[in-house]
């Protein structure tokens, strides 16, 4: 599978399973939110073998930047607050340290 739906994959699995725990623990909801939140995060942490990278660290490194953008994504349409210029600054910078870290060319 290709590293950018990989990582899509993840990061919406990864927020969504966060954010039941978050909506169980700050916004009163159910603790049944708790079940769909751990498949979420097992969705999650599965999507991130998808990745075609030869060490899982460095794979998940890249997985930071893609996490940092869909979580301001998030923000904006799941919880009506639009990103600011410091954010999407924020953002891009860590998409192209990702791009860096996952397609860079490595040594022998």
């Amino acid at each position: 599978m290709p590293a950018p739906i990989a990582y899509l994959v993840a990061a919406l699995a990864e927020i969504v399973g966060c954010f039941a725990f978050w909506a169980w623990l700050r916004l009163g909801a159910s603790a049944l939110w708790l079940i769909p939140g751990m498949a979420s995060l097992a969705l999650f942490a599965w999507a991130l073998t998808w990745v075609e990278a030869a060490a899982a660290g460095r794979a998940y490194a890249a997985y930071g930047g893609v996490y940092i953008a869909a979580s301001l994504a998030w923000l904006w349409a799941v919880e009506g607050l639009r990103p600011d210029r410091w954010d999407l600054a924020g953002a891009a910078l860590c998409l192209a340290g990702a791009a860096v870290i996952l397609f860079g060319p490595r040594g022998a």
